[in-house]
């Protein structure tokens, strides 16, 4: 059970860092006033400035709604599993992931907590929200303290496999608290809106998000992060397990 909380939160985390990305299209106007040669298109921005830009657009999101498909495969897993769902951020610190196929399941973060509800097995694991996450772990998105330009060394990525017309970039963490070992990112070149996001962790493991359907910037009740524990459902915490 925490083993699945721990894959959950770390791919949501990361989700919602490079869907905070998405703000703003005038934002990135200074990332496309020069030229560069890259494997991927002659005319990709110095990758400096694509981060630059990419950053400016993460401190500008307020909220975001999008659907997603996930897929995880490598490390120790055999297949690959694909899975669908909703995701809505409301900054700072609020998100919740509403996993719909093949099997429900949801992780809710009201800023201090993280619920993860498994309605299946009729268990939800509860956790704190860490005071300090580390400025390259994904929670520091959550809370606004995390920065490309700061916390990352960027590269542009192997393009071969890419959303046509996309940039990838690929962001290694600069600390040793992440919960992954890379970041790597499929940006539209237009819009910089995030199209694909893959975290890679320790094990070799692929988390590969693809988005669509990506609004930012709406109204977001809080009430939609506040999380309310079923009756007859099994409450797991760092104390162990407990029935409410």
């Amino acid at each position: 059970m925490r083993a699945r909380l721990a894959v959950g939160v770390s791919a949501a985390g990361a989700c919602v860092a490079a869907l905070c990305l998405a703000a703003h299209p005038a934002a990135h106007r200074s990332a496309h006033s020069s030229a560069h040669s890259s494997g991927q298109v002659s005319a990709a921005p110095p990758i400096d400035d694509l981060v630059a830009s990419l950053q400016q657009r993460y401190a500008a999101v307020r909220t975001l709604t999008a659907d997603f498909e996930h897929r995880v495969s490598g490390g120790v897993l055999s297949t690959t599993d694909v899975e669908l769902g909703t995701v809505l951020v409301k900054r700072p610190g609020r998100w919740r992931f509403d996993y719909l196929e093949p099997e429900p399941k949801s992780f809710v973060s009201d800023g201090a907590t993280v619920y993860a509800h498994f309605p299946l097995d009729r268990q939800v694991l509860v956790t704190p929200v860490p005071a300090d996450a580390g400025a390259s772990n994904p929670a520091a998105f959550l809370s606004g303290r995390g920065n490309l330009v700061r916390d990352f060394a960027a590269a542009y990525g192997d393009a071969r496999d890419a959303t046509p017309g996309t940039w990838v970039v690929r962001l290694t963490p600069l600390g040793n608290t992440a919960d992954y070992e890379m970041l790597e990112l499929a940006v539209d070149r237009r819009t910089l809106d995030i199209r694909r996001l893959a975290t890679t962790d320790f094990l070799g493991a692929v988390s590969t998000y693809r988005f669509d359907n990506l609004r930012t910037n709406r109204d977001l009740p809080d009430a939609l992060f506040t999380f309310e524990i079923p009756p007859n459902t099994e409450v797991l915490t760092d104390e162990g397990p407990n029935h409410p």
